[in-house]
């Protein structure tokens, strides 16, 4: 069970490397309030980018690797 859990979050950080390296970050769109008088709201739309480090996808990447491959030597057959 725990070998399963292991190679579960090695996947996940595979994944989250692979993903990292291959996008550098993703942008979304947020509403933010500018200005209430009385019942009136202003309000306007900003798009925000999050930056994936490129540093930090490729370390997960070979933690992600270095997991399953210990994983895989420490199975006894």
């Amino acid at each position: 069970m725990r070998a399963m859990l292991i190679n579960l979050f090695a996947m996940i950080l595979i994944i989250f490397g692979i993903t990292s390296l291959a996008y550098n970050g993703f942008t979304y769109t947020s509403r933010e309030k500018v200005a209430e008088i009385g019942s009136l709201e202003l309000s306007a739309d900003t798009e925000k980018t999050v930056y994936l480090s490129p540093v930090a996808g490729g370390v997960a990447l070979a933690v992600g690797l270095i997991l399953i491959i210990i994983n895989r030597k420490g199975r006894k057959p």
